[in-house]
């Protein structure tokens, strides 16, 4: 009898050597408030826990045939070493058999995304037509990102994707990349495919939402569909052809290359040529690269967040900065200042028990968003610390750990 193999991270392989791999993966006990966090796969797909502490961590389990489970955990790993957004691989599972020696599926082990859901679980809940859009758009910067590196995905989808809150819109990660592939660079006709199953499989998992009753009835799949395509073309325009610039405007670069930043992408390398006759300046981004804010907080702040996020916590940072007295000392002076009397002194006010009921740089966030509703309703603004409170007391114990609101629970009393 062959015995069991196990291929992935060492760190983790006294966890997984302990787990039940003899019994069918359906048969495997799940933890409750676990099975409403993972969404409808073609495979058996379990969500457990490495153990009882409160924070274990959790792997997401699929049972596969060997061939697709090594190979997609090599794409996952080189799409973790590309930094695209995707699910992180932990093993690949070989050898199993059960009691009675017959033969089980080979499993791929990942890391349950944190903070995560799939579409399904968040559009059965409270939200809007524009979420739906944010989620949309979501989609689409995960495929411009994908293509950007080269990556083909085959089966991009709302089913294959999870979602995180950023900001007030959603962050979107490649959680399946069983039918993807790398290429040296994908052709446009290889791009064109990816947007042609992507327009079918998002209008398909969407009708059968609205025929469920999910959707409201003025919901329509197939514009909701071309918006991911269209949302698409508009970034991919922006990233990859060339910018007719005013010749005559000293700032005409510095400007074009803020606008790619403001999309969340560092310009590594430009081309500027321009034309003798027409006198037109052309710009054309030739090295770009995702998680300009996602870095720049990083590096400055040492907080990881969303991209969204970052730019909202570096907005902080910056009026936090603009505030003290001229001459200004050394930003990272001014950083671990911020640190200390700002995003610190306001998560240190959350109580432990509500310390997970939304990812922290998001909570920071909405108790920033709240800030400004508090003083709006009041004429002025009440300060952080009153923003704090009154968030922690107001709207905290209405959230679940995703930062929507729980089903059955009133929203907030109106201010």
């Amino acid at each position: 009898m062959a015995d069991l193999r196990i291929t992935g991270l060492a760190e983790e392989m006294s966890s997984l050597a302990q787990m039940p791999w003899s019994k069918q993966l359906e048969e495997w006990p799940e933890d409750s408030t676990l099975t409403d966090m993972r969404g409808i796969s073609r495979h058996i797909v379990r969500l457990i826990k490495v153990n009882e502490s409160h924070d274990s961590p959790i792997f997401a389990i699929k049972e596969t045939v060997p061939e697709f489970a090594n190979r997609e955990y090599a794409l996952l790993r080189e799409l973790n070493n590309r930094e695209a957004p995707c699910v992180e691989p932990v093993a690949v599972i070989e050898n199993r058999k059960d009691d009675q020696g017959e033969d089980l599926p080979a499993a791929l082990v990942t890391h349950y995304l944190p903070f995560s859901l799939p579409y399904r679980v968040i559009l059965s809940g409270q939200i809007t037509p524009h979420e739906i859009t944010n989620m949309a758009n979501a989609l689409a910067l995960l495929l411009v990102r994908l293509h950007l590196l080269g990556f083909w995905w085959g089966d991009c989808s709302l089913s294959n994707t999870l979602f995180r809150r950023d900001a007030d819109q959603f962050a979107a990660y490649l959680v399946d990349a069983e039918t993807g592939e790398f290429q040296t660079r994908l052709t446009d006709g290889q791009r064109e495919h990816d947007l042609e199953i992507s327009l079918f499989n998002v209008a398909a998992e969407l009708e059968d939402l609205k025929i469920a009753g999910v959707l409201t009835a003025d919901m329509d799949p197939v514009r909701a569909s071309e918006g991911v395509i269209k949302r698409y073309r508009r970034l991919w325009k922006a990233l990859r052809e060339p910018q007719i610039l005013d010749p005559h405007d000293r700032h005409a670069v510095e400007g074009a290359m803020r606008q790619l930043q403001d999309l969340g992408f560092a310009v590594e390398e430009v081309e500027v040529s321009i034309n003798g006759d027409k006198g037109e300046l052309k710009f054309q981004p030739k090295l770009v690269a995702a998680g300009y804010h996602q870095n720049r907080l990083l590096v400055l702040l040492g907080i990881q967040a969303e991209e969204l996020q970052a730019k909202r916590l570096l907005a902080s940072f910056d009026r936090f900065r603009g505030r003290e007295a001229t001459p200004k000392p050394p930003i990272h002076d001014s950083a671990r200042r911020w640190l200390r009397d700002t995003y610190h002194h306001v998560m240190n006010q959350v109580p432990v028990e509500l310390q997970d009921r939304v990812e922290q740089t998001q909570m920071f966030h909405e108790i920033l968003e709240h800030r400004w509703y508090v003083g709006e309703q009041a004429g002025h603004d009440l300060g952080l610390d009153f923003a704090t409170k009154d968030y922690i007391e107001n709207i905290l114990p209405f959230r679940t750990y995703v930062g929507v609101t729980v089903p059955g629970i009133h929203e907030p009393p109106s201010k």
